[in-house]
C-alpha cells in the first residue's frame, strides 16, 4: 500500500496549492525506470514523516497541464510546496539518505 496519494491536473489546486501542509509532489511516468526506483523510497519517507511532509504523485503523461506549468523537463522531479509556492526542487532518483538530506529542513 502506497503512502503517497495520486493527484491530477483537476485535483492539484485543492490537494497541493490550497493545503496548509508541506507537500512534496513526485512528477513521474509509468515508463520511467528511475521514477519506479525512487517510488518505494518516497513511500518510506512519507510513512516515516507523515506528521511533517505529505507526498503526492502526479503522472506527467496523464496530467500534462501541471507538468507544463511547473516546467518539468526531466523526471523524476520532486517539488516541495508550502503555502502554494515551490520552496524546493529535487531532480533525479537518489538513494534514501540523499533524499532525506535534501529534505532535512522539512523533516526536522
Amino acid at each position: 500500500m502506497s503512502n503517497a496519494k495520486d493527484v491530477t491536473d483537476a485535483t492539484f489546486e485543492t490537494e497541493v496549492l490550497n493545503s496548509s501542509d508541506t507537500i512534496m509532489v513526485d512528477f513521474w511516468a509509468e515508463w520511467c525506470g528511475p521514477c519506479r526506483a525512487v517510488s518505494p523510497i518516497l513511500d518510506q519517507i512519507a510513512g516515516e514523516h507523515s506528521d511533517k511532509i505529505k507526498i503526492v504523485k502526479l503522472n506527467v503523461d496523464d496530467n500534462p497541464q501541471m507538468a507544463m506549468k511547473y516546467q518539468i523537463t526531466s523526471i523524476p522531479a520532486m517539488k516541495v510546496f508550502r503555502g502554494g509556492e515551490v520552496v524546493k526542487t529535487v531532480i533525479g532518483a537518489k538513494p534514501k539518505p540523499a533524499l532525506e538530506a535534501d529534505l532535512a529542513e522539512f523533516l526536522a
